[in-house]
């Protein structure tokens, strides 16, 4: 029996100098100390020991039991130490190092800024703000608006069909479709949203975003469009920002026109952004044809009105120095922070 003590004296000691963990501290203390450890069961052969012989034994298994209880508990108090010291120094903090992009700000993307300052501009004017849906009908998206079935729109390489009647919407003018059969004059309206055409090119995007406006009440004309759109203008780009209206055509309006703006990196001198001219096509716009606004139940000789849509891409590009659209798409964070 005491060269068994001895034994397990000399073990204990042996296997706690290899031990890396505190899950292998607890398991040599259960094997030794547990209810069915080896010390444990010494103590319990103690009955088949004589009675003479036994306080002797009995005082050596107590003391061993002592020591070992002792030896585990040092160790496990040194082992806690140094893993303590271990995890502060690997978690220690340089301050001087600079913020990790973690713990970054995040912001508005400049498709967003532009969107925003759009929509602030015209409500600003009185104009409400009107969403729709962008899966629609070929009804709303063309019918109603004076484009023909042989026009190049409904070209299945222009825009993305789901059915023969329904669609991925081109434009937002569907909206005002929707407004005009759902509303009586006076109408004041925006409608920004995402539509879809098929085009993909560095000007040019799948999936872009539009924003379009439509006013329709008594006595409406092109002076009361120019108005509009000249404050606009100075609104988004600039106190000093000047207009023009060119000649143009659009199934939905009748007269239609283009609206340019003074360059705002040269000032009208002529520069890269604007290909020497000191002008910039913005916009489409013009007076809504009187079969779009029949189409939809509004008398024509009592109401009139305008229209217009502005690419939401083409004025954030502008804005903000952007020279090829899909960069707006591509999520990169180093284009993205100077947003912040």
């Amino acid at each position: 029996m005491i060269d068994k003590i001895k034994e397990i004296s000399d073990a204990v000691s042996e296997k706690i100098s290899r031990i890396t963990s505190l899950n292998e501290l607890s398991d040599l203390r259960v094997r030794y100390l547990g209810k069915n450890g080896e010390i444990t069961a010494l103590l319990k052969g103690l009955k088949s020991i004589s009675a003479e012989e036994r306080p002797s034994v009995g005082k050596h298994i107590n003391e061993l039991r002592q020591k070992v209880d002792e030896m585990l508990s040092a160790y496990e108090d040194r082992f806690i130490a140094l893993q303590k010291e271990k995890k502060m120094k690997e978690e220690e903090i340089d301050v001087t190092l600079s913020m990790p992009d973690k713990n970054a700000c995040g912001s508005l993307h400049p498709l967003t800024l532009a969107k925003n300052e759009l929509i602030n501009a015209f409500t600003g004017m009185g104009f409400s703000v009107l969403e729709g849906v962008e899966v629609e009908e070929d009804y709303y998206n063309f019918q109603l608006l004076n484009i023909p079935a042989d026009h190049p729109a409904r070209d299945m390489q222009d825009t993305f069909y789901i059915t023969d009647k329904i669609l991925l919407r081109t434009q937002t003018s569907a909206v005002q479709a929707r407004t005009m059969l759902s509303q009586k004059p006076p109408i004041r309206v925006i409608c920004p949203g995402k539509v879809y055409r098929a085009d993909d090119d560095a000007t040019h995007s799948p999936m872009f975003h539009q924003m379009e406006g439509l006013v329709v009440d008594k006595n409406v004309n092109i002076c009361d469009l120019k108005g509009c759109l000249d404050e606009f203008a100075r609104s988004f780009f600039g106190a000093d920002t000047r207009t023009r209206l060119r000649p143009s055509y659009f199934p939905f309006t009748e007269p239609s026109m283009e609206m340019d703006v003074s360059c705002f990196m040269c000032h009208g001198k002529g520069c890269r952004l604007c290909k020497g001219t000191g002008w910039i096509e913005v916009l489409g716009a013009g007076i809504v044809n009187p079969v779009v606004l029949e189409n939809c139940g509004i008398d024509s000789k009592e109401y009139s009105g305008f229209a217009f849509g502005i690419g939401i891409e083409r004025c954030a590009m502008l804005k903000y120095g952007i020279p090829d659209i899909r960069i707006l798409f591509e999520n990169d964070l180093r284009f993205l922070r100077q947003y912040k």
